[in-house]
C-alpha cells in the first residue's frame, strides 16, 4: 500500500459525494449481480468461508453484511481509536480475523493484528502480531499458520511472512521497488503477488520462502491484487487500463481480469468500471469458486 493510496483513503472516508457498490460476478457467464449499495465510501470485501456473509470496511470500522441484507453491521472491535484499513481477511477455518490497523493518524504506523471473528468487543483486545511497522496484511496460508504481508523497511516495501502463533517476521521478496498484494495458493505451494520488478506492475507468484520467483503477466496494464480461486483454477486480479506506476489510486478506470492457473491465459472478466484503491485489496472469491466479489464506485458532483 503506496503513500498517496493510503491518503486518499483515508480522504474518502470524508467524502460524502462518493457512493459504493458491491457487486459479485460470475466466472462461467460474466453475469454481475449488485448485493449493496450505499452512498458512502466502503472497501475491501471479504467473502466468508460458509458463504453468507460479507466483510467490508468503511470509516476505519469493519462491517458484516449478511447475503441478501441491505443493513451493515459494525463488528464491535476493542480498538482505541477507528483506524482499520482496507487490509483484512478470515482464516482458513472461518473463526478467526486479521486486521490492518493504524493506532494513529499515521499511515506509517499500520500494523498487523489477530482477533475472533466475531470482533474484539467486550472488553477483548486484538492481539498485535507484526511488532513493525508500516505493515499491512494481505494473504493467510491454507494450513491457518503463517500469514503473508507487505512491510515498508529502510524504505523499501517488501513481502514478509509471519507465524500467526506469534514470532519473527522474515522477508521473502528482495527485488528493488514495491511488492505487493500476496495471497497463497490452496495448495500452499505458491504465493501470488504484483511487482515492480521488471519496471511496470505486474502479476509474480513465488514459492512460500521466497524461492523460484517467476514473472506471469507481461502486457501494458498496471496490474495488482492477484488472488487464487478456492478450486486452485483461477487467479482473479485489478488492471489498471493506464500506468500507474508503482501506486494503485482510487478513482481510475479499471477492470478485472482473470488467469487461468493451467495455462497461464488471461481474459477479461469485466468491463472497463470506475475503482482502483478498496476494490479488491483482499481475497473475495466465493466459497465454490463460482463468483468474485468487488466494490465500484460513483463520485457524485456537489455544490455550485
Amino acid at each position: 500500500m503506496m503513500l498517496h493510496a493510503v491518503l486518499a483513503t483515508a480522504m474518502m472516508w470524508q467524502d460524502t459525494t462518493i457512493s459504493s457498490t458491491l457487486k459479485t460476478v460470475e466466472i462461467a457467464s460474466g453475469k454481475i449481480e449488485t448485493v449493496y449499495r450505499a452512498d458512502r465510501h466502503f472497501e475491501a470485501p471479504n467473502w466468508s468461508r460458509d458463504g453468507r456473509y460479507f466483510l467490508v470496511n468503511s470509516d476505519g470500522r469493519l462491517y458484516h453484511l449478511n447475503v441478501g441484507s441491505r443493513q451493515l453491521d459494525q463488528l464491535p472491535i476493542a480498538f482505541p481509536t477507528p483506524r482499520i484499513n482496507n487490509d483484512h481477511g478470515i482464516s482458513p477455518d472461518g473463526k478467526w480475523l486479521v486486521v490492518s490497523h493504524e493506532p494513529t493518524e499515521d499511515w506509517l504506523t499500520s500494523s498487523v493484528y489477530l482477533l475472533p471473528i466475531t470482533g474484539g468487543g467486550r472488553g477483548g483486545t486484538p492481539k498485535q502480531l507484526t511488532t513493525k511497522a508500516p505493515s499491512f496484511w494481505h494473504g493467510w496460508s491454507p494450513d491457518g499458520k503463517t500469514l503473508a504481508f507487505v512491510g515498508r523497511r529502510d524504505g523499501e516495501f517488501d513481502i514478509y511472512t509471519i507465524p500467526v502463533a506469534g514470532g519473527e517476521e522474515k522477508r521473502i521478496t528482495t527485488c528493488t521497488g514495491l511488492d505487493d498484494g500476496p495471497d497463497y495458493s490452496p495448495d500452499g505451494a505458491f504465493i501470488y503477488y504484483n511487482s515492480f520488478c521488471s519496471g511496470t506492475m505486474q502479476i509474480w507468484r513465488m514459492h512460500p520462502d521466497g524461492s523460484g520467483a517467476e514473472q506471469l503477466t507481461r502486457d501494458a496494464y498496471a496490474n495488482w491484487f492477484p488472488h487464487p480461486s478456492p478450486d486452485g483454477r483461477w487467479v482473479v486480479f485489478l488492471s489498471f487500463l493506464e500506468d500507474q506506476g508503482q501506486d494503485h489510486p482510487f478513482g481510475k478506470q479499471v477492470k478485472l481480469r482473470l488467469m487461468d492457473v493451467r495455462d497461464g491465459s488471461v481474459r477479461d472478466l469485466t468491463a472497463p468500471f470506475f475503482g482502483g484503491q478498496g476494490t479488491i485489496n483482499v481475497p473475495s472469491w466465493s466459497p465454490d469458486s463460482r463468483r468474485v466479489a468487488f466494490v465500484s464506485f460513483e463520485r457524485h458532483v456537489t455544490g455550485p
